[in-house]
């Protein structure tokens, strides 16, 4: 390039020179422009390698040993990856967008569950995506790219815990850590057609994690097989490896299935059946849960709604998650506002909209917040006791088409929040256990318990689930059966 500025220079007047030295330019800027284009390409291939699940990848080897330990690590052998919430040290934690990184330094300390599952055998291989500030529940992240689900690649991977999921269940590590705060395990576990594991409120340290709304978060973990699931929950929570069993007894909340899209056929007769071949069991219950909680959680009427579906007593959920909502976005303001106003960080459409929301909303009353979570946690408690295990739809909608939120964000928002609320505003914990499919897309079932029965819950999945697949092979090859009380259609809501 520099002898062709030369040239021109010694021969200014000569409009020969001129020819040579344009198409000069030109072949140096086209070789420049395919080089560039090799270059995204290349990096669009890597990224359909990994589905997009993975910021950056790195590895971090389990801890040293002693030349003779005592017995297997019981993480031993196992790879892991970890959303980019968490602190790694010497990496910056970037919180799903590149302005918070840019304003942020790399971290001089490891988030304690890290150490934790390191010190038991596993490798961490890298950073997840994630939505951006943990604020989303699509997946979808306009700075990094929306990961690919693996089940559906044309639909949305649910997050905001996304790259961890779809890193999973595309089996490139053996389980994976997020955080849910309103619903960011549970959906993308849904979505992706995995298992995920939201532990009671501050069951698992949240030491070396950026907090959102610390009232709601929880890291949670995602896996394809049940006992690593069982293992690394034996890990982070601490559980004590042998304790007495007790019989289960599992309640499912019709109401909540009646919102549900998928036929009870494939959620509630597949468990019903399911138990029936297991032992330890009692006989099911079954009961309208939103009227349950409209009876006892009295701080509730405060922010009552009028509503045309009081026969569904969903009126009461609606109220929950509404709150639910309300308890996020003033936790997120007080964490974040300064960062948010000092730094005016670019975020997608749907992000922008819900962080400016927190932001310049003024929360009066934030008491009633917070008792309503302690009466919620207290008539779950009540109805399970400690025998009691809640079943409900994951998420009551199969995962949108990508791209497509705009066109009904509102109305997908407002139903999944409805039955994640329960968990999220009980602090309770819960599992997601994927079922089979319906239409193309995965579908799962969730069991809720109260705070603190985790290793409670932990165990039932273990104990039901080759019964529970088992169950959903004979229903796929099986006639539909008619869904007697039917499915409430989305415009009532």
């Amino acid at each position: 390039m520099s002898k062709t500025i030369n040239l021109i220079k010694a021969n200014a007047s000569n409009p020969k020179v001129w020819i040579v030295a344009g198409i000069t330019v030109a072949g140096i800027l086209l070789l420049a422009d395919t080089t560039r284009r090799r270059r995204r390409r290349k990096a669009i291939i890597i990224q359909r390698q990994d589905f997009g699940a993975f910021l950056e990848r790195f590895d971090l080897i389990p801890f040293p040993q002693p030349p003779t330990p005592p017995a297997k690590l019981p993480l031993q052998g196992l790879t892991f990856a970890i959303k980019d919430i968490f602190d790694v040290k010497g990496y910056v934690t970037g919180f799903g967008n590149p302005d918070w990184r840019r304003t942020h330094e790399p971290s001089d300390k490891m988030a304690l569950v890290l150490t934790a599952l390191l010190q038991n055998g596993a490798k961490c291989v890298g950073k997840t995506v994630m939505d951006e500030l943990a604020f989303g529940i699509t997946g979808e992240n306009k700075h990094y790219g929306t990961p690919i689900n693996p089940k559906v690649q044309s639909n949305i991977p649910g997050g905001s815990s996304s790259g961890s999921a779809v890193a999973v269940a595309a089996e490139f590590v053996d389980f994976a850590l997020g955080t849910d705060t309103i619903g960011c395990i549970r959906i993308p576990a849904s979505f992706c057609g995995i298992l995920g594991f939201r532990p009671s409120h501050r069951a698992v340290s949240s030491i070396g994690l950026f907090p959102h709304s610390q009232s709601l978060d929880t890291i949670g973990w995602f896996a394809r097989d049940p006992s690593v699931l069982h293992r690394v929950g034996h890990v982070l929570l601490k559980v004590k490896a042998v304790e007495p069993k007790r019989e289960r007894r599992l309640v499912f909340a019709d109401d909540l299935f009646q919102l549900s899209k998928v036929t009870k056929q494939k959620t509630v007769y597949v468990v019903s059946k399911a138990i029936e071949k297991l032992s330890g069991y009692q006989p099911p219950q079954h009961i309208n849960f939103s009227q349950y909680v409209a009876s006892n959680v009295p701080s509730l009427k405060a922010f009552g709604q009028n509503s045309t579906n009081l026969q569904y007593g969903i009126s009461a959920l609606k109220a929950l998650s509404s709150v639910m909502v309300s308890l996020q976005s003033y936790e997120f303001k007080t964490n974040h506002e300064e960062w948010v106003k000092n730094v005016k960080p670019r975020l997608g459409p749907e992000i922008s909209h819900r962080v400016l929301a927190a932001i310049n909303t003024k929360y009066e009353n934030v008491k009633v917040l917070y008792k309503v979570g302690t009466e919620m946690r207290a008539a779950l408690q009540s109805l399970l006791k400690d025998d009691g295990i809640l079943v409900i739809p994951t998420i009551v909608d199969p995962p949108p088409k990508l791209n497509s939120m705009k066109d009904y964000s509102t109305e997908f928002h407002d139903r999944a929040c409805a039955v994640l609320s329960i968990a999220s505003m009980s602090g309770g914990c819960q599992a997601c256990v994927p079922l089979g499919n319906d239409a193309g897309c995965p579908v799962s079932v969730s069991f809720v318990s109260y705070h603190g029965a985790d290793k409670f819950l932990l165990d039932a999945v273990l104990d039901m689930y080759a019964s529970l697949q088992d169950q959903v092979s004979i229903e796929s090859k099986s006639a539909p059966l008619p869904d007697v009380n039917g499915n409430m259609d989305a415009s009532q809501w």
